[in-house]
């Protein structure tokens, strides 16, 4: 077992700084594109993304047989997006030669908190229903203690919103768009040393650093279960192909599918503890940290993301779109 520890100022400072960098792109690039540009594109996003939540719910609960609880919080979890592995994408891409839709970032601030609110509102459906139909199987006098427990079940919605938009993640990547929205290119010039030549290496040592955390969960792999090992595989390969070639229709870049189709790939592994904790005390963590940051992460970056990279550019080769126009107007 390795010793190797990245300094803690360093691990608390690159997320920060990453997250900074992406931010003032997005907010150059929503300067130059403007808004409406961005709108569909988003809209999009947000209706895959509750889509995705929904239906990874259904196949933990009904194939999986995990508890509401551990369902709705895995389902939101990778009903979410990753931020990291984001970042690593947009690495990836620079070392490609290859350029994205900078507005994805804005995108990618407001899926953070849409399918944690989805996932959170249902549960507490879901909860309220099966305390209601207990109820009814007791005398009037007897029901103080569960009127009690379902209040106390039941999680504002306003306060999961507070909580996933005052995250330090959303804080620093909504704040740095608008600074870079109200600098632009002139603006930006000055800063570009720290915040464009220096990503790369950045990159790298985050990379080292998240492979130091992920290694240390491998034991943890295996408590839970081949199921969930496979769903923390397949799921983000469906998601992340389908959202390459929706955005490919909707006319993003070679690069702007790849970063779109890797939104809806990614599983949040920063906010969702920090989140989830709070609203759905009753799931058990160790599932939706263990998924996303030892399975999903690592698996993303190096097989997802490749796999992503060649088929977005097939559908944007010579001939190959019209085969994906056809394909499209025969089943939709």
């Amino acid at each position: 077992k390795s010793d190797l520890k990245i300094p803690e100022a360093i691990s608390e400072f690159l997320p920060i700084y990453l997250l900074a960098a992406i931010g003032l792109h997005g907010g150059i690039e929503m300067r130059k594109t403007g808004f409406e540009e961005m709108l569909i594109p988003m809209l999009v996003a947000i209706g895959l993304s509750l889509l995705f939540t929904l239906n990874h719910y259904q196949i933990l609960r009904r194939l999986g047989k995990f508890n509401i609880f551990d369902s709705y919080a895995l389902a939101s979890t990778y009903g979410a997006v990753g931020a990291v592995t984001f970042s690593v994408g947009l690495s990836f891409l620079k070392n490609q030669g290859v350029t994205s839709e900078g507005y994805l970032a804005a995108i990618l601030a407001v899926l953070e908190p849409a399918a944690f609110i989805m996932a959170i509102f249902l549960t507490n459906m879901a909860v309220s229903k099966q305390i209601r139909s207990k109820k009814q199987s007791f005398s009037k006098d007897d029901t103080s203690d569960i009127d009690i427990g379902m209040k106390e079940t039941k999680t504002k919605l306003s306060q999961v919103l507070q909580e996933s938009i005052t995250g330090k993640a959303i804080v620093i990547l909504l704040g740095s768009i608008v600074i870079g929205y109200i600098i632009g290119e002139e603006g930006f010039e000055p800063i570009s040393i720290v915040f464009d030549e220096l990503f790369t290496g950045a990159i790298v040592i985050f990379m080292i650093e998240m492979g130091i955390i992920a290694g240390q969960r491998l034991e943890d792999i295996k408590k839970v279960g081949i199921f969930l090992t496979s769903f923390a595989i397949i799921m983000p390969t469906f998601n992340g192909i389908i959202g390459v070639l929706v955005s490919t229709a909707l006319g993003l870049s070679l690069g702007g599918a790849v970063m779109f189709g890797l939104l809806l790939a990614s599983a949040s592994f920063i906010a969702a503890p920090a989140v989830l904790r709070h609203a759905i005390p009753q799931a058990n963590p160790s599932l939706y940290i263990t998924s996303a940051l030892g399975i999903t992460f690592p698996y993303n970056i190096i097989v997802l993301l490749p796999i992503m990279f060649t088929v977005s550019t097939w559908v944007h080769g010579e001939g190959a779109i019209d085969l994906f126009n056809y394909v499209t107007k025969v089943f939709i």
